[in-house]
C-alpha cells in the first residue's frame, strides 16, 4: 500500500510540474508559482513520510 500512495504522489507530483510549465506558458504566474511550490510540498511529503516508512 506504502509503494501505491508513493507512486501516486509521484504523479500528482509530475501533474503540478505540468500545470505549472503551461501556467508559465500562458503568463499565469500565480498559478505556476502555487503550482511548482505544492509540486516541491508533495515531493518532499514522499520523500519523508512515505518512501521512508513514516519513520
Amino acid at each position: 500500500m506504502a509503494r501505491l500512495l508513493a507512486t501516486g504522489a509521484a504523479v500528482v507530483a509530475a501533474l503540478l510540474m505540468g500545470v505549472g510549465l503551461i501556467g508559465m506558458t500562458v503568463g499565469d504566474f500565480r498559478l505556476a508559482g502555487f503550482s511548482f511550490l505544492s509540486a516541491s510540498l508533495v515531493i518532499y511529503i514522499r520523500e519523508t513520510r512515505l518512501i521512508d516508512g513514516g519513520g
